[in-house]
């Protein structure tokens, strides 16, 4: 079956102002029924996401989260990232390239002044923009040179999410007259822009990703967002926040993988007919193996939710404390939510793993596409490893020590 184009229900434009939160958590459900449709054939097929994020953009969910802050609505960054659960729950793909984009999106909020972020969040909310790519450091560097028509971009970056349907594309690049690394965004469709689609990762196909080449990219002055300092001493802790939230979007995209791996793998337990035990057929309710393994994975996934909703809890607090925000206050935030990343990742992987086991021998067939959960998880923990996180959540605890300022890959 192709890809399904049925759009949810049309919003209207009070709709999309973030009137309520329940209303975003009702077109997120309606998306991800859709998603969940077709999950399978898409995710083989790996074709660029094009019609998935006419899906998003056609329900407004596109809007970036810190827009509609200041008119009162409920899209703020609890909403968003409410959304972004719903979506890797049917599509971990999709999660990932929604989850991207509401940061990028909303990164001017942390390294831009308060007008140039208005103006681009306006933008970005009316035109529906899609953002991708990524703030992570890397080697080499993009380079950011001054000439006689102005700032100018060149490089290459590896690997990033959302490139290959991006209509915005944030980087982090370098002065190179004062090696200050600064963040930038630039309209995908500008000369010298050039996508490589040519990916090869085993999961997250459809998050849209690729490598960029910039090739003497004119860059205007209010597209250099702000610095983007190596030394996480000479950020401001409002602006540092911008890890926090970075690495909430990949808790709530590994929670959202785990718990839609879970809920295929119970539907299928309740109807699959491969034998496991000689009594029972596999996955069944009546199954002591299978309901341990149930309850363990469930236990271990809702204990990384209830540690999320802390570590969402002390961002948003942090965020509504603004400039007064202490250095301590932020370590202390930093600190929880790796804490929720490293418990989401371990519910993501173990979930991913041992659901192919309570599915058994058949879980191997590309009908079913249960290996595409797994691939997803595994594909994004490589990026974030499990080891570097416990190193600094225990230095935090032992020493005091506050955790680097990192941006996600």
């Amino acid at each position: 079956m192709g890809p399904a184009t049925a759009s949810p229900r049309p919003t209207s434009a009070h709709d999309r102002t973030g009137s309520d939160r329940p209303y975003w958590l009702r077109v997120a459900r309606e998306v991800a029924d859709d998603l969940a449709t077709d999950a399978v054939a898409r995710e083989q097929a790996g074709k660029a996401p094009v019609d998935e994020v006419s899906r998003l953009r056609e329900a407004g969910l596109l809007t970036p989260p810190a827009a509609a802050e200041t008119d009162g609505g409920g899209w703020d960054w609890a909403a968003a990232l409410a959304v972004v659960r719903e979506i890797a729950a049917a599509d971990g793909a999709i999660g990932q390239l929604l989850g991207c984009h509401y940061f990028l999106a909303g990164s001017s909020r942390f390294f831009a002044g308060p007008a140039l972020a208005a103006q681009i969040e306006e933008r970005s909310a009316a035109e529906q923009w899609c953002w991708g790519g990524g703030f992570a450091r890397q080697e080499p560097a993009l380079t950011l040179t001054r000439s006689s028509g102005g700032l100018v971009l060149n490089g290459r970056q590896d690997y990033t999410t959302g490139v290959l349907a991006a209509d915005r594309i944030a980087v982090r690049a370098v002065r190179a007259d004062t090696g200050a690394p600064l963040a930038v965004v630039v309209d995908a469709d500008r000369p010298g822009v050039v996508i490589d689609a040519a990916a090869d990762t085993f999961g997250r196909r459809l998050a849209a990703g690729g490598s960029v080449e910039f090739d003497d990219v004119a860059v205007a002055a209010d597209e250099v967002l702000g610095p983007l300092s190596a030394d996480e001493d000479f950020l401001p802790p409002r602006t540092a926040l911008a890890s926090p939230v970075a690495h909430l979007v990949s808790v709530q995209v590994l929670l959202g993988t785990a718990e839609g791996t879970l809920a295929e793998a119970r539907e299928y337990s309740r109807t699959g007919q491969t034998p496991l035990h000689p009594a029972w057929p596999v996955g069944s309710p009546h199954d002591p193996q299978v309901l341990t393994t149930y309850g363990e994975l469930t236990v271990l996934t809702r204990s990384a939710s209830a540690l999320a909703d802390q570590a969402l809890g002390a961002v948003q607090a942090a965020l509504a404390l603004g400039d007064e925000l202490a250095y301590d206050e932020y370590a202390e935030v930093a600190a929880l939510v790796t804490m929720a990343e490293t418990a989401a990742s371990r519910a993501a992987q173990e979930s991913t793993t041992r659901a192919l086991d309570i599915v058994g021998p058949r879980a191997a067939s590309a009908r079913l596409g249960f290996d595409r959960f797994w691939r997803n998880a595994r594909t994004h923990t490589l990026y974030e490893p499990l080891g570097h996180q416990l190193r600094d959540i225990g230095d935090y605890f032992l020493n005091g020590a506050q955790p680097p300022f990192a941006l996600p890959a």
